[in-house]
């Protein structure tokens, strides 16, 4: 099947499998940042947005992005950078692995929410695994970073 798809303001106009996930259509044209780890939808690391709004690659169909434009971490480099100095101050960051899907959904809810408390914050993420981290560091990183951002 035939799709376009913009990733980053870049059209791919490409003949696709009809089963390909967007997960794999990224990844194959070098997005690298959207990672695989659980094919299930439940650890949030594969977290890209379409028409800016977070989706979970691992089980979103290529062909369902037709038409649409998609965000991967690469095309929003400057506010992860950002984000990810407020990680790290608070080390946060951990091994990393998790960091482009939790910092997706961080940009994500900057946009959406104003001022979110700790439980919508908490509930925002709630997707996003992490396995070295106790979540406080990053609760903290996010308090900080949309205090600041607000300012």
């Amino acid at each position: 099947m035939k799709v376009q798809i913009t990733v980053n303001g870049k059209l791919y106009d490409k003949h696709i499998p009809a089963d390909m996930l967007l997960l794999d259509f990224l990844r194959k044209y070098g997005y690298v940042s959207v990672k695989r780890g659980c094919d299930t939808a439940n650890c949030g690391l594969c977290t890209v947005w379409v028409d800016e709004k977070p989706v979970l690659s691992c089980t979103y169909p290529a062909a369902r992005a037709d038409g649409r434009q998609v965000t991967t971490l690469e095309g929003l480099e400057q506010e992860a950078q950002e984000f990810g100095r407020y990680l790290a101050q608070r080390g946060a960051d951990q091994c990393g692995f998790c960091s482009p899907g939790f910092v997706m959904n961080v940009l994500a809810m900057k946009r959406e929410l104003d001022d979110p408390t700790d439980e919508e914050i908490r509930e925002y993420l709630a997707g996003n695994l992490c396995r070295c981290t106790g979540y406080t560091a990053q609760m903290e990183a996010v308090r900080s970073y949309l205090r600041e951002v607000r300012r």
